[in-house]
Formats: structure tokens, C-alpha cells, sequence
């Protein structure tokens, strides 16, 4: 079959490679894509909120399985366009993408149907909120309703940066305008729980961390991911059986009874603390650095489960490798703030087994160039964290550029 990917970064370059391996897959198209999945794919210069350019596309060239990657694609419609016009696609109707397009809907829903999560109140006038948080403990999250490429959220320390961010967000409009979800404050160990799902049947994938911050010993400002790694030591099987029935199987119950059943990747974000594991946060798609270290570990032919959901019927049992992956962000000097593009990239020779997924690159003239915040993701797989964070460091280290930055700590709360 052909396949077209939606998006740009590395969680597309994972999955254009896990696509890749699979007999049953012919070609596939990746738009717009990066000089990464270039190499496996062929890149189609259109955006990813194109929807009506992307139904054309698909069409005119029989694309068999359509797969999104970014929110705002989903947010778009373009699940939606694209049934319209009779084409399969693995992704979440416009409704259902609420469930991380709006942080009130999310918050309403686990609210109704029991699913854990922190205390909150939403607000749209700023003189409310201003009076709630005045009165309430420190410290408070303040999250705003709508989609903020993951920058509306602040954790407010005291009633001053409480003050600070109910301005930009409701009187500033720093995100376009909608509410702010105030909430408390909860405390332990976060990590990632992704899982297929298709009305009601979820299938799970292996836990992840991601570390947010940009600099070593989670230091500095938060950043989409500056690496990952499976194999969460602090997370125990019966952390993971509670998390999967009582939060990812019950949400997407919930849904399908809303009226809005999901049909893609549901994305929790979720933290073990003294109380027991709860939700910070839903996504409704593929995680991004968490994606890139997932999916190397699924042995079955993901074309298989992408297309059980994409068709609404059951799809096979997932197996997935023994082992563990961590993977290490180079990103741009200045990221996640200004920064320069354009730099020169030379990457090691890689040894078998390991995966070097692509960010923000461009080629010109024949040479691979620094072309976002984010840039390149070494991925590698071991029979331990250990294992895998020394071979990982090790090709790092030789990926030749002068203007990349990372972290030497991925994985330090399991290790």
C-alpha cells in the first residue's frame, strides 16, 4: 500500500521508519516532512493544517492509509475531510481532538466519568480568576484552554506570577483568545502512557519519560522534549494496570459514550504521586521525543493496527521487544528561545540496530543542514538503561556540528 504521513519533526520520522519495515507497504509520502524521512519517503511540500491540499494529494495519487502526526492537523479536520471524501486515515475527528484541544473539555470529562486527575477551576474573566488565585495555596498550574504548541502552562510559585500569567492569557491574549484552567499543583514522578485506540478498544504501548527542561539536572526553560528513554524502574506493573484501566481504558469509554469516540493515539500524560497515578494531561495523538523511543521496540507490522483503527474493526495483538531505548535531543543554541538556522550537520556511521531520527533539518546542495529548535534524536536500544545510555552518548559525541547543545542526564531518575 502507500502511505502518507502528516508533519515534520522526529515523531514522523519514526514513524515513516517504522512504516518502512513493514512488506506491505510500497511507498510513502511525508508532508511536509524533513531531509530525514527525505531518505525513506518522499517529502510533498505542503503544510500539515492543509487539509483540502492534503485530500487532493491523496487522491490524485491513491494514498491507501493516511497517518497524523501534529495536533493542529487534527484540530484542523482533517480526519474529517479526509472520510469525507472515502479515504482511510488513523487519526481523531475534530470532536474528538477536544479531548487535548480544550484543557476544560479534558478536565469536564475526567470530572463525569471518575478518571484521576487534580482539583481546578476554569475562568474567561480575568478579574474571577484574579480573585480565586488570591485566595487559594501556591503552588498553582495554570493552563490555557486551547492548543499553545506546549507554552501554556505555567506552574505559579506565588500569587505575583499567578497574577503575571492570568494577564497574558486573558487580557494579553498570548494564545488567541479562551479560558485558563486553574489547578492544584501535584507532585511525583511524571511519565508517558500511549496507547492505540479505536472506540473502545485500547492497546497499549510501553511507558516513556521525557525530559522537558532544557539544561542537566532539569534546569532551565521547558522545552517540547530534550530526550527520552523506556524502562521506568519507579513505575510499577500495577501502576501501569491501574493507569491502563482506570485512566486510558475509562477515557476512551468516556468518549465513545460523549459521542466522540477516538480513533488514533491517546496521549497521557500522567504523574505517580503519593494518592496514586494521575492525570496531568491528555494529548490526543503521538507523543514527541516519546514516539522516536517507542516505537523501535514494536515488533508486529504497525500498518497492521494503524489500519484495524483507521477501519473501525479489532486489530492484532502488539508485541513488543524485551528491551529498553533512550534517545538524546541536539537541539540549536538558543532553543527553546531565538536561535539560528543553517548550520552544517555531519552524522557518525551507525552501528546495527540504531536509529538516528531527524527534527529540524534541510538539505542544500548535498549537505544536511540545522533547520529548527529541535534537530537530531539518536535513538538506541539495550538489554538496560545502562546499555543503552553509554551506547547512545557514544554517537552523540561524534555527530559533528558547532552550533547543537544537549543534555548528558537522559534517564538520570531511573539511573
Amino acid at each position: 500500500m502507500k502511505v502518507l504521513v502528516i508533519g515534520s519533526g522526529g515523531r514522523e520520522h519514526a514513524i515513516v521508519d517504522a512504516l518502512a519495515r513493514s512488506p506491505k507497504v510500497s511507498g510513502i509520502y511525508c508532508a511536509p516532512g524533513n531531509a530525514g524521512t527525505g531518505d525513506q519517503a518522499v517529502n510533498v511540500l505542503l503544510k500539515d493544517t492543509d487539509v483540502e491540499g492534503l485530500k487532493a494529494f491523496a487522491l490524485e495519487n491513491s494514498v491507501d492509509l493516511t497517518v497524523v502526526g501534529p495536533e493542529a492537523a487534527l484540530a484542523a479536520g482533517i480526519v474529517d475531510a479526509f472520510r469525507a471524501a472515502g479515504l482511510r486515515i488513523f487519526g481523531h475527528t475534530k470532536a474528538a481532538t477536544a479531548i487535548e484541544s480544550s484543557k476544560e473539555f479534558a478536565k469536564k470529562l475526567m470530572d463525569k466519568y471518575g478518571v484521576p486527575t487534580a482539583a481546578y477551576r476554569s475562568f474567561s474573566d480575568y478579574e474571577e480568576a484574579l480573585e480565586y488565585v488570591s485566595g487559594r495555596t501556591f503552588p498553582a498550574v495554570l493552563k490555557y484552554d486551547g492548543l499553545a504548541a506546549g507554552k501554556g502552562v505555567v506552574i505559579a510559585e506565588n500569587e505575583m506570577q499567578a497574577r503575571e500569567a492570568l494577564a497574558s492569557m486573558l487580557l494579553d491574549h498570548s494564545f488567541g483568545q479562551g479560558r485558563v484552567v486553574v489547578e492544584d499543583y501535584l507532585e511525583g514522578p511524571e511519565f508517558s502512557f500511549m496507547c492505540f485506540v479505536d472506540g473502545e478498544r485500547v492497546y497499549p504501548m510501553p511507558l516513556a519519560q521525557d525530559h522537558k527542561r532544557a539544561f542537566d539536572g532539569d534546569r532551565g526553560p521547558n522545552t517540547g522534549g530534550m530526550g527520552a528513554y523506556t524502562g521506568l524502574p519507579f513505575i510499577s506493573d500495577e501502576d501501569k494496570e491501574f493507569a491502563f484501566r482506570e485512566i486510558m481504558c475509562r477515557t476512551a469509554s468516556a468518549m465513545a459514550s460523549e459521542g466522540f469516540p477516538l480513533s488514533g493515539v491517546l496521549y497521557g500524560g500522567l504523574m505517580k504521586t503519593a494518592d496514586g497515578v494521575k492525570v496531568i494531561e491528555f494529548n490526543a495523538r503521538f507523543g514527541d521525543p516519546e514516539t522516536e523511543v517507542v516505537l523501535p521496540l514494536l515488533e508486529s507490522d504497525i500498518t497492521d493496527v494503524f489500519c484495524a483503527v483507521a477501519d473501525n474493526r479489532p486489530g492484532p495483538e502488539l508485541k513488543w521487544s524485551d528491551a529498553v531505548s533512550i534517545g538524546v535531543v541536539l537541539a540549536s543554541k538558543g532553543y527553546p528561545g531565538a536561535y539560528s538556522k543553517g548550520f552544517e550537520i555531519t552524522l557518525p556511521q551507525l552501528p546495527e540496530g540504531m536509529r538516528l531520527y531527524q527534527m529540524g533539518t534541510s538539505t542544500k546542495d548535498g549537505r544536511l543542514l540545522t533547520a529548527g529548535g529541535r534537530v537530531l534524536m539518536p535513538v538506541c536500544k539495550g538489554a538496560d538503561l545502562h546499555e543503552a545510555r553509554t551506547r547512545v552518548y557514544e554517537i552523540v559525541e561524534q555527530v559533528g556540528c558547532e552550533n547543537l547543545f544537549y543534555r548528558s542526564d537522559i534517564a538520570h531518575q531511573a539511573l
